[in-house]
């Protein structure tokens, strides 16, 4: 197998025309360019100059030779060019997965800012239906993945070398029908619901749990009595008198007409969001430049991580 190196002291030659030259530009002696040469063509099995008066020619294998050195040069330089712009978070790819209400209002616009700030980093975006996309990171699926968790506090503790970044707090509000009795109030006290019955909005898992804990808090449990797993059917159920309701305010962006929503106390429900993220990879600009735009997108005025 031929030596790379030894590639690259031929084409020098051959560009130059000389091994003196060729000498003179690489900063070696006559002789050592020669010995070189000379176990190069011990390498490929073939002569690769001739000898011209004081020059030197190649022969049509040096010239072969020599050209494929030239490929491989630029082929190296392209590499570590790549790599610089990998070091300096100026490419790549990253692996963002979130679900469903975090797309329009939190994602989208942490992404166009990211992809100002990163222009040459591809992002693969995926909805996730995983119960617990945090197992996505753990796994190494994702780079970072949006999870959610009852209250401030996490209830399941990622694995080693996974970090929950806290972008937000999601307090839930009362969706009611319009003209219900409750819809003059300011403010509804969640065990002024107790008694009516309610359309389900959440499936069981980390989005009902906050409302659960806040009603039992309050003393009872709530009579679920229509259940969808749609924050938008869920409001056409409320809006046609079948219950009432309590959602996320981001699921409640998309406000159907037939109902209104009233801050809900004593207590108030609040859903965590987070951003889960490898520790080894909160180095890369890339993923620090993105934890910052999910973070500017949750709370416009936050300081950059």
């Amino acid at each position: 197998m031929m030596d790379v190196r030894r590639m690259q002291m031929l084409r020098a030659v051959v560009s130059s025309g000389s091994v003196t030259r060729a000498a003179t530009h690489l900063g070696y002696t006559p002789s050592a360019v020669s010995q070189q040469i000379a176990v190069l063509e011990k390498e490929s099995g073939i002569a690769l100059l001739d000898r011209v008066g004081r020059g030197v020619r190649p022969t049509a294998a040096g010239r072969l030779v020599s050209e494929h050195a030239a490929v491989i040069s630029q082929n190296m330089a392209q590499a570590e060019s790549a790599l610089a712009d990998l070091r300096n978070g100026c490419a790549g790819r990253l692996a963002l997965r979130y679900f469903a209400t975090a797309g329009a209002t939190l994602v989208a616009p942490a992404i166009a800012r990211f992809d100002t700030d990163f222009p040459g980093v591809r992002l693969d975006l995926r909805l996730t239906d995983s119960d617990d996309p945090l197992r996505q990171v753990e796994h190494g699926d994702a780079d970072v993945a949006l999870v959610v968790r009852a209250g401030t506090d996490s209830s399941r503790t990622p694995s080693e070398g996974v970090r929950l970044v806290h972008l937000f707090d999601d307090a839930y509000a009362a969706v009611l029908p319009v003209g219900h009795r409750l819809v003059a109030k300011g403010n509804v006290k969640l065990s002024e619901l107790e008694a009516e019955r309610w359309v389900g909005s959440e499936p069981p898992g980390p989005c009902l749990d906050p409302i659960l804990g806040a009603c039992a808090a309050a003393g009872f449990t709530p009579d679920f009595a229509v259940q969808s797993e749609d924050y938008a059917t869920a409001q056409g159920f409320v809006a046609a008198g079948l219950g009432v309701g309590v959602m996320p305010r981001m699921g409640l962006q998309n406000r159907h007409p037939g109902v209104v929503t009233r801050p809900l106390c004593n207590p108030e429900p609040v859903r965590a969001v987070y951003a889960a993220v490898r520790e080894a990879a909160m180095t890369q600009p890339p993923v620090r430049g993105l934890l910052t735009a999910l973070k500017a997108a949750a709370q416009p005025d936050a300081a950059a991580l």
